[in-house]
């Protein structure tokens, strides 16, 4: 139960129609329409965790309630956010809840280094993250977007050296693409697709619309 899934198996697995992979997660998004529904929700969803000995990450907000599933035992998805994604769905089920994978998205930010061992500690500092590997920046406290640092060959001066990195559910990437392509921007590169494409805007800064597949 604890052996690590990718992406695509948790998306292939029946009754989990509901959820999305997104960076560091499946996440599924129910719109419960009031206050008082969704505390009703987060109640069943504390219940079956603790039943479960698996507990999410749980954001309750007047409109709805955004779920994310991870196995830190594993450092990945497994069987475990399988079973607790099926048995979260049927509550919401029968609580009248409909699941809404639109406003599911997640980002990280991205800053070229040419030396990213020099400038992680005083980014950590000033964001009071922690220092995960020899690239990346995470939250204590699970709440705010993780940091990587890529590495450059030379300095950069006429691009920009901070990029976001968007994760939008697989099915609402090319949506979200064409959405911004109206607003202004253009597409600088889809060679990575469907893992991620990148885009610009109209003074040439950068972002990356991204999704799970093709990284299993």
């Amino acid at each position: 139960m604890t052996d690590r899934i990718t992406a695509g198996q948790f998306h292939d697995a029946e009754g989990v129609g509901d959820w999305r992979v997104l960076f560091g997660g499946a996440c599924a998004y129910f719109a419960t329409g009031s206050f008082a529904t969704g505390v009703a929700l987060v109640a069943e969803i504390g219940r079956l965790a603790d039943e479960a000995d698996h507990h999410p990450d749980v954001d309750l907000r007047y409109p709805g309630v955004t779920v994310r599933l991870w196995t830190h035992d594993v450092d990945g998805l497994s069987q475990r956010d399988v079973v607790l994604a099926r048995r979260i769905s049927a509550a919401a089920r029968d609580l009248g809840i409909a699941a809404d994978p639109d406003p599911l998205q997640g980002y990280n930010l991205t800053i070229d280094a040419l030396v990213p061992a020099n400038v992680l500690p005083f980014w950590a500092a000033l964001l009071g993250y922690r220092i995960v590997g020899e690239e990346d920046l995470a939250d204590p406290r699970d709440r705010g977007p993780s940091i990587r640092f890529q590495v450059m060959d030379t300095a950069r001066t006429q691009r920009n050296r901070v990029h976001l990195d968007v994760w939008v559910p697989h099915d609402q990437a090319e949506a979200r693409i064409a959405a911004a392509l109206v607003a202004g921007g253009r597409l600088v590169s889809d060679e990575h697709a469907p893992a991620w494409w990148v885009l610009a805007d109209m003074e040439g800064n950068e972002a990356c619309v991204a999704t799970w597949q093709r990284r299993d």
